[in-house]
């Protein structure tokens, strides 16, 4: 396995820790899990830089970067669906229907993936501009996201704030990630609208 594969892989690893550091009630495990999740997103770029100048494009990397951007995404948002913040307990940090939304669309790129390479031709659909588009916009809000999250689970509690101040963060908080998530949504149905829209003769010929 070349450099640029091993890293797509690792980000499938690292979607793992991701989700045990949000999940285990540990000393900055929001910090961890946001150090992880960035270091994560770099490989994206370089993975990809590194087969178009030094190692070649592979079968591997056109299928397996994009589901491995997929699994990192959803290990985040589905992460953030379980938390609710101290003064803001009946709201979590991103809409359930988001989540089922990014993870109905992924299924369904993933579907036209392995339609068109089972086709006579083996086409591989590989991640056009939209669906990276898509992808810095998920991992540029759930950074933004985690950021948020880090100063208030294992920033603030060190600082004393009144709890007023904690109040009104918390409810800007939770403003601000769901106005994130409605974008992201956006964002993500247009890209997979797209993808079908290129291919919609795979579609049709299997009907």
């Amino acid at each position: 396995m070349n450099l640029p594969n091993t890293l797509t892989v690792s980000r499938l690893i690292a979607a793992a820790v991701v989700m045990l550091a949000m999940a285990l009630p540990i000393p900055f495990s929001t910090t961890l899990a946001f150090v992880v999740f960035v270091v994560a997103s770099i490989t994206d770029y370089w993975d990809g830089r590194l087969a178009r100048t030094h190692y070649g494009v592979t079968a591997f990397g056109k299928l397996m970067d994009p589901l491995a951007d997929k699994v990192l995404v959803c290990a985040a948002l589905v992460s953030f669906v379980g938390v609710r913040l101290k003064f803001e307990p009946n709201y979590s940090l991103v809409p359930a229907w988001v989540v089922v939304v990014i993870i109905a669309r992924e299924f369904a790129v993933t579907g036209l993936r392995l339609l068109a390479a089972a086709t006579d031709q083996k086409r591989i659909i590989s991640a056009g501009s939209w669906g990276k588009w898509k992808t810095a916009w998920q991992m540029t809000a759930i950074i933004a996201t985690f950021i948020l999250l880090a100063v208030r689970e294992d920033l603030m509690p060190y600082l004393h704030m009144s709890k007023t101040f904690l109040r009104q963060y918390d409810a800007a908080f939770v403003i601000t990630s769901w106005v994130l998530s409605t974008l992201v949504v956006l964002v993500t149905v247009i890209s997979g609208w797209k993808y079908f829209a290129d291919h919609w003769d795979l579609v049709t010929a299997e009907m």
